[in-house]
């Protein structure tokens, strides 16, 4: 049975940084790529950010281009997203998700999500 379980959401100033993890198991981490969605309140899913099975290739939307990372370590079954400059349209929960999307912008692409962690970012 395949788990995600993030950590590191909370309560963050304007222009602070968090970072978010989220431990897999259940099947190979390294077979599958991993991503982030987020959910506002009041709004639909959004796509945050994927990288693919090793690590190699990395995709992210435009409103956090420059300002969130996704990285993964393989030996450790996790991903991570680090989120700096923050602001307060950042404020969501946040979802770690994995699988072989066919279109990673898609929250039905992916196969497993997690349980998500809240990320609050105050003016």
């Amino acid at each position: 049975q395949v788990q995600l379980v993030e950590s590191g959401g909370g309560l963050v100033q304007a222009g602070g940084s968090l970072r978010l993890s989220c431990a897999a198991s259940g099947r190979t981490f390294s077979s599958y790529a991993m991503g982030w969605f987020r959910r506002a309140p009041g709004k639909e899913r959004e796509y945050v950010a994927s990288i693919n099975w090793s690590g190699g290739t990395t995709n992210y939307a435009d409103s956090v281009k420059g300002r969130f990372t996704i990285s993964r370590n393989n030996t450790k079954n996790t991903v991570y997203l680090q989120m700096n400059s923050l602001k307060p349209d950042d404020t969501a929960v946040y979802y770690c998700v994995q699988g072989i999307p066919y279109y990673r912008y898609s929250p039905t692409s992916w196969d497993y999500w997690g349980q998500g962690t809240q990320v609050t970012v105050s003016s």
